[in-house]
């Protein structure tokens, strides 16, 4: 399955032409989108735990006020990293890439904390997002890489060249 998917996400670095006919001028963004998305939606879901704790906490349900207020301030620091990163991703950046990739593999002992708590189904969905989110980072291009700014590859002669016997 994860083959699969990173060869899918491969072809979306090749370059398509638009509707026009002419080369589209930062295509494709797919994978970069992918990432992109994830990395939103990560964020948006740990924006959600953090307003949970706060809600357990005005319900009297946490044991210890200031323990719940830090850890839901620490959730929001990460969950404010992740939007950062997603804005990275979109705005077609050189860096989000590392942090991505680091920030997903952190999930590997949380998905291992939910099947080891019975949580199977939710265990699979964080591992899944995880393991897309790696793979789209992987195979993301980058800004630089030819194909994807349009600039000609290093010895491709230049249009209109005319070339030598």
């Amino acid at each position: 399955m994860f083959p699969a998917l990173l060869a899918r996400l491969r072809a979306m670095r090749t370059t398509s032409p638009s509707p026009l006919g002419a080369p589209a001028a930062r295509a494709p963004r797919g994978a970069r989108v992918v990432a992109g998305v994830l990395c939103g939606l990560q964020a948006l879901v740990l924006v959600g735990v953090a307003a949970f704790y706060l809600y357990e906490l005005v319900l009297g349900e946490g044991s210890d006020g200031t323990r719940v207020v830090m850890s839901a301030l620490v959730i929001l620091l990460a969950a404010v990293g992740l939007a950062v990163l997603s804005r990275g991703w979109l705005r077609w950046t050189r860096w989000p890439r590392t942090p991505t990739v680091l920030w997903d593999l952190l999930l590997l002992p949380v998905v291992w904390g939910l099947l080891q708590a019975g949580r199977a189904a939710l265990g699979g969905l964080v591992l899944a997002v995880a393991l897309v989110a790696v793979g789209a980072a992987l195979v993301a291009p980058r800004p630089e890489d030819p194909d994807v700014a349009g600039a000609p590859s290093p010895g491709a002669p230049s249009p209109g060249a005319t070339p030598e016997p």
